[in-house]
């Protein structure tokens, strides 16, 4: 099928399925380390090789939270093409930041500042094109 006849959004459907495998992904490996560590249900309080296990899986849902909706709202009023360009870095870049911060925190920080931009990218982008689509009557 020639890519003129392709759903542009079917890219940001696929990016979005990727950032929630890399979600999965965390929340997986925090369950594991439950086991591992015996922390018992209902405590996310343990050493602190598990606590970076349970703090990487959250962090990552904080960023899930304004990623998949920036990015849709981004791919409406701007690009669904570059939505899901831009994107596209987000999901590699968290399952990055989570097995870094398994390790020891601060190998988490390179992963997170790369995993950033394209949330700020995609909240001020539909901010800024949601106006000049009001501004132009469209």
């Amino acid at each position: 099928m020639p890519r003129s006849m392709v759903d542009p959004y079917v890219y940001v459907v696929i990016v979005s399925a990727l950032a929630l495998l890399a979600y999965y992904f965390t929340l997986l490996m925090a369950g594991l380390a439950r086991g591992r560590f015996k922390i018992p249900v209902p405590s996310h309080s343990g050493p602190e090789e598990y606590e970076r296990y349970v703090r990487a899986h959250q962090n990552t849902l904080e960023h899930l939270v304004l990623f998949l909706p920036g990015m849709w709202l981004f791919a409406y009023v701007v690009s669904p093409y570059w939505a899901a360009g831009i994107g596209a870095i987000w999901p590699f870049m968290r399952v990055l930041y989570a097995r870094g911060y398994h390790r020891a925190a601060e190998k988490r920080l390179i992963p997170l500042y790369i995993s950033m931009p394209p949330i700020y990218t995609f909240v001020l982008g539909s901010l800024i094109g949601g106006i000049v689509r009001v501004m132009q009557g469209a």
